[in-house]
């Protein structure tokens, strides 16, 4: 009975973790994979990590693009500290290693296959609190 009530309140935690998740680390979640996982198939990045990272899920439309950062999480926090445009975005003063993937076809639904490419761009967030909440996008490095 013990061994029950402590499964259920593991399960009750996570659950309750999920829920709370703070758009912070949901940003983390969604675009921050530093180091880069190796998968099996590296075509199959995009599809492998946004099912882990639970962007993509069964039941839910296939997300468009997402871009994941290879970099340290620190390096975007730090982002945040650099002035503003316009829009209030904050810009990463060098270029980052990351994989940009773009939803092949047009259908939304699942199962989802991506496009991925590798790229070295200047990434672009908006910050709350000094921390990045949304990849507002990518952007090459001049010449």
């Amino acid at each position: 009975m013990a061994g029950w009530a402590l499964c259920m309140a593991l399960v009750l935690t996570a659950l309750a973790g999920a829920v709370g998740e703070s758009r912070y680390e949901k940003f983390l979640r969604q675009h921050v994979d530093h180091p880069r996982t190796p998968v099996l198939a590296a075509h199959r990045y995009c599809e492998t990590m946004l099912a882990r990272r639970r962007v993509t899920a069964p039941g839910r439309p296939c997300k468009p693009s997402n871009t994941f950062v290879h970099s340290p999480a620190e390096e975007l926090v730090a982002a945040c500290t650099q002035t503003p445009d316009a829009g209030g975005v904050h810009s990463t003063p060098t270029p980052m290693g990351l994989t940009a993937c773009r939803l092949r076809g047009g259908d939304t639904r699942p199962p989802c296959t991506y496009r991925a490419r590798q790229l070295q761009h200047h990434v672009r967030v908006t910050c709350l609190d000094g921390l990045p909440v949304h990849l507002a996008g990518t952007y090459a490095p001049t010449q």
